[in-house]
This record gives C-alpha cells, sequence and structure tokens, in this order.
C-alpha cells in the first residue's frame, strides 16, 4: 500500500463539475483505491480549496459561498483521511523554502511537501508534476498516469 498526498488541484477539479478533468480526477483515485493505495489530505488542500472556490469567477475561482464550500469541504473530509499538522511541518518547511530558495505562491507547494515529509508520504498525485519537480524525495504522479 502506497499513501498519496492529494494535491489541492486534483481537488478543486474532482469538485468541479464543469471541469473537463473532472472524471480523470475521479478515475486515478478510484484506481488508486482499487490497488489498495491510501489518498489522503492535509489541513493545507482545505485552505487552498476554500480560497479558490470562495474567490469570484472572474479572480480564476469558483465564486461559491462559504456554506457551499463548508459542504464540499466536508464531503472531501467524509471521503479522504486527513493527516495531522505536526511541529515537524513547520520545520521542514523553513528547510524547503531556504534550501530551494522558494518565493511567492511557491510557498504552498512547499508545504505540502513538508507534510509529506513529516508523515513519510512519498507519492503526490497532482495535475500540476512541474509545481513540484524541485523536490527530489517525492514521487510525483499525474492522474493520466495511474493505472
Amino acid at each position: 500500500m502506497t499513501t498519496f498526498l492529494l494535491d489541492t488541484n486534483l481537488l478543486l477539479r474532482l469538485s468541479d463539475g464543469n471541469s473537463p478533468h473532472q472524471a480523470l480526477a475521479d478515475q486515478s483515485i478510484k484506481k488508486l483505491r482499487l490497488r489498495g493505495d491510501w489518498p489522503c489530505l492535509t489541513a493545507q488542500n482545505l485552505i487552498e480549496f476554500w480560497a479558490v472556490a470562495t474567490r469570484p469567477i472572474d479572480a480564476n475561482g469558483f465564486g461559491w459561498d462559504t456554506q457551499k464550500t463548508r459542504v464540499e469541504i466536508d464531503q472531501l473530509l467524509n471521503k479522504f483521511p486527513l493527516l495531522d499538522d505536526t511541529p515537524a511541518i513547520l520545520t521542514n518547511w523553513v528547510s524547503l523554502v531556504i534550501t530551494h530558495s522558494v518565493k511567492g505562491k511557491k510557498v504552498h507547494d512547499a508545504r505540502l511537501v513538508a507534510v509529506m515529509q513529516a508523515h513519510s508520504v512519498t507519492h503526490l498525485l497532482t495535475f500540476n508534476t512541474d509545481d513540484f519537480k524541485n523536490y527530489s524525495n517525492i514521487t510525483l504522479v499525474h492522474p493520466s498516469d495511474v493505472k
């Protein structure tokens, strides 16, 4: 069994009925489960999800109200286990942002990697593999590559 952290971009596509990638996101998770793998979330995913879901459509968001967003987050939490936030995450994150000279929005990706390190998670399911290519200690899996 392999544990996979689900990237926020995958969760957003999974929840967006208008996304052309919704079926692929759903099928990749089903395939992981059928193989006996363990897809999971972290609080960081939910924070990022909330930011996009509640952002206006004209600002590249979903334009959802907070009630709809909360319902969707509750559904995600019912489907996937949540990794605990631990003090090691901050330590790992500081090391990653210094080592890789991370700036701007990329700090959020570094925190996902820090969570993975803290929980010994080696695989990340993401549509944006390029965002994580500088982190050599994780295995990046695009949903189309799940067999």
